[in-house]
């Protein structure tokens, strides 16, 4: 199933994307107007589209199965439960269409980030380091990865000549995804070859911030710089 899109379409020519996964419970306009508050402004350039999906409505086990809008399916919300790997498998039919939509529009998979925010940086690590090596990067903001998780296994059983480089953010005084998960996450992939950063926030809880955004949107203009053909020659 397509899930529901907003973007934010590249000012000019477009030759690059990034696809911002929500966290469990919001929906992609939802995070955009987060980011938009946090900003004054939307995230946007001259040649990059920022895609923000909205996760289908699904029971959720942690809400006592209510539905939510949620990419997966936990057990609970504990870096040593085990994956639902039923509901991940349905999730990465989605990632991969997704990425395909981008693909078919003319933008190879080298010239796509995807990150998100809690559970949405959690599918942005399943989709960089288990469903596609060949992205430009990843970025998670609060998040984490179950310690048994597919995504190590995968990165244990494959050679990966390409990993995309990976940004991580996590506040310090987060009560419901604890930094020690997030650090432990960032470790354990460092460990299997992944390259990037890990970045402690004073005075923040399970939420982004301004100062993370502005970070962020360094680093993707950095990891996708506009081409040649996006310049416009101003001699």
């Amino acid at each position: 199933m397509r899930p529901a899109l907003t973007t934010i379409n590249a000012t000019s020519k477009q030759s690059a994307s990034v696809i911002f996964f929500h966290g469990s419970g919001d929906t992609g306009p939802g995070i955009l107007e987060w980011v938009r508050f946090l900003l004054g402004r939307n995230l946007e350039y001259p040649h990059i589209k920022i895609v923000y999906p909205t996760a289908p409505m699904q029971k959720y086990t942690p809400l006592n199965g209510q539905e939510s809008n949620v990419w997966f399916d936990r057990r609970s919300v504990n870096i040593a439960a085990q994956e639902s790997k039923r509901s991940m498998s349905q999730c990465y039919e989605i990632v991969h269409q997704l990425i395909e939509e981008e693909v078919s529009a003319g933008i190879p998979t080298s010239r796509i980030i995807v990150g998100g925010f809690s559970m949405g940086g959690a599918l942005a690590l399943h989709t960089g380091y288990h469903l596609n090596a060949g992205l430009a990067g990843v970025f998670a903001h609060s998040s984490f990865l179950n310690r048994s998780s597919v995504v190590y296994e995968s990165l244990q059983s494959r050679s990966h000549h390409h990993l995309p480089e990976l940004r991580m953010f996590h506040g310090e005084g987060d009560t419901l995804v604890p930094l020690e998960w997030g650090l432990e996450t960032f470790k354990s992939l460092q460990m299997l070859g992944v390259n990037g950063t890990f970045q402690p926030m004073k005075n923040t809880l399970h939420e982004l911030k301004k100062s993370s955004l502005l970070d962020l949107e360094s680093w993707i203009l950095e990891k996708l710089p506009p081409l040649e053909n996006n310049v416009q020659n101003k001699l």
